[in-house]
Order: C-alpha cells, then structure tokens, then sequence
C-alpha cells in the first residue's frame, strides 16, 4: 500500500486503531488532539476550515472524526450541533478532497442511518430505505447524500460504511458500562433475555476499513458490517464474565418486566438497547469484497476485558 492517506480523528477510539494499525504508511493526520505525531495538523471539522495545506499529495481520506452520539443531550438544539459538525463540517472537508485530486474519500457513518431495532423484522441490509430516527442518525444520513452529490459531481470515489457497536481496548459509553457492572460479580437480571443484536469488534473495522483503501470493487459502495455472529445480553454477559474469570450469575427476570419499566420512566429507547434486536446482514462486505472479520466476537471481547482490567489496576496505582 502506497497511498497517502489523510486520516482525521485519529486521536478517537476508532480513529487510534487505524493510525495504529497504519503507523508504516504515509500518513497525514488532522483532528483537535495531537498524539505526538510529526505528520499532524490541527483542524477543527467545520464548514469554512481550511485543508489546503494537508491535502497535497493525498490520495485517500479516512474520515473517522465525528460528534459522537451521546445519550443525554445537554444542548437545546441537538440536530444543530451535529449537522455542524457531521454534516457541514464533512462536506466541507469531501469538497476541498475532491478539489485537490484525492482519489476515495472512506467515511465512516452509523447503522443508526438505518434505523434503531430491528425487532420483530429483518437484519438490516444497504438496500433499506433509510429511517435515521435521533438527531446523529439523521446527521450521518444527511452526510451521506452529500458526499454522494460530491462523488457524482467530482468524480472522487466515496466508501460509506455503517458499523454497530463498535466495541474494544478503550470502549466507552454503554459497552462500558456493562464492563463495570459484569465486573462487580453481582447477580444480574437477564437471564431471559434472548435477543439479537449485532456488533463489530474494532480490530474487525479496521481490517474493513484498510480493505477499503483501495479495493475496486468498494468504489462508491456503502457497506453494513459486524463480527458476524449476533449475540443476546445474555450471551455477551456469559462471555464478559468467562473473560473475567467470573461467575455468569444472571437471574431469570421476565422481559416484559423491563419494557414495563422503560414505559413507566420514559425509558423505552434505553431499554429497547438493552432486550430489543438490531442485526445487521454483512454479506455484501464478505461477498463483494471477500473479507470475513479476522478476529471472533470471543477473541474481541476477551481483548477488551483485558485492556479494562489493565486500566483498573494502572487507576489503583
């Protein structure tokens, strides 16, 4: 691989991975947090920012920099503040790509595109009509069209790929969470909770999204993709805690009791995260492109438990 490749928002958790895993290439990097790297320069993802002077020679752009999706918006008008930055601020970035001769531009957006479950339905493909229902889910849409506007305009390929969960060494948020909760070794309520959603271990993405660089056959597709093997809570928490060396300990409570309490304290979407089903169909990533994720749900997993543990013992120190 000889290509120079513009990475932003390589100081974020997907973003690291794929610097790290990319360290040996030419690299230029751009984002708000320098990691030391000779090779950066400090943008900010805005509709009139400048990337004149980082874009000479680049032939690809992974665009891993976003305004991530948070569970609780402080903000008074949410959807403002991420087409600000997901949508203006990635356009602008595309345009003046495809002005300086870039070749592909990689962008990563969300199976929130989509939509939110798929309970009671099918697994997600790239040939659903798209049903963003939160203000990130509409911004990455929004982005989309865009860059697709630009490509047809301009002729500069664009790669859409929409991951699930994304979880590994440094996840945060939900994934997190029940990181934290496994570890106490308390008995937890969901031991009925059959259900299946899809993820995608970060080493898997990176492996996608290097593949994406420059493959052919991924010039102006976009892409749904996932580790391939759906979990329940139920089961995700079995393998949490296998990787822990502790107990499963799950308590056989009755779903509807958790969709009850979602309805009494307005906690539907919350809960539907937690018991409902969001699979993805990532055929079309392992036929058209023939890859398959080299790493299973068990080795990610096992990767992410380690590294969560190592930091609670460095946190001790």
């Amino acid at each position: 691989m000889k290509n120079k490749i513009l990475l932003s928002g390589s100081s974020g958790f997907l973003g690291s991975a794929v610097l790290q895993r990319l360290k040996d290439q030419n690299l230029v990097l751009i984002g708000r947090n320098n990691t030391g790297k000779s090779n950066f320069f400090f943008k900010e993802l805005t509709s009139n920012e400048l990337y004149n002077d980082c874009l000479t020679d680049v032939e690809v752009v992974i665009h891993c920099a976003a305004r991530a999706h948070i569970m609780n918006e402080e903000v008074a008008d949410p959807l403002s503040e991420y087409r600000r930055v997901n949508v203006d601020g990635t356009l602008n970035l595309a345009q003046q790509a495809a002005d300086a001769g870039v070749k592909r531009f990689v962008y990563i957006s969300s199976i929130k595109v989509n939509g939110e479950s798929t309970s009671g339905s099918v697994p997600f493909t790239e040939k659903d009509t798209a049903k963003p229902l939160d203000p990130y889910g509409v911004s990455k849409y929004e982005a989309e069209e865009g860059l697709k506007k630009i490509a047809a305009d301009t002729g500069m390929e664009v790669v859409i790929i929409r991951p699930p969960l994304v979880y590994g060494a440094g996840v945060k948020a939900n994934f997190l969470n029940l990181l934290k909760l496994s570890n106490t070794g308390l008995p937890l309520p969901f031991g009925l909770v059959n259900n299946k959603r899809s993820m995608v271990y970060v080493e898997n993405l990176v492996d996608f999204i290097v593949k994406c660089i420059d493959h052919p056959a991924a010039a102006n597709q976009t892409f749904l993709i996932s580790d391939n093997d759906d979990l329940s809570l139920n089961g995700l928490l079995k393998i949490i805690r296998s990787s822990m060396n502790k107990p499963t300990r799950l308590i056989p409570v009755p779903v509807f009791l958790f969709k009850l309490a979602g309805l009494i304290f307005r906690k539907q979407d919350v809960v539907d995260r937690l018991v409902g089903d969001l699979q993805v169909d990532s055929s079309k990533a392992m036929s058209l492109l023939d890859w398959n994720p080299p790493y299973t749900v068990e080795q990610g997993i096992q990767a992410t438990v380690d590294s969560f543990l190592e930091n609670k013992k460095q946190d001790k120190k």
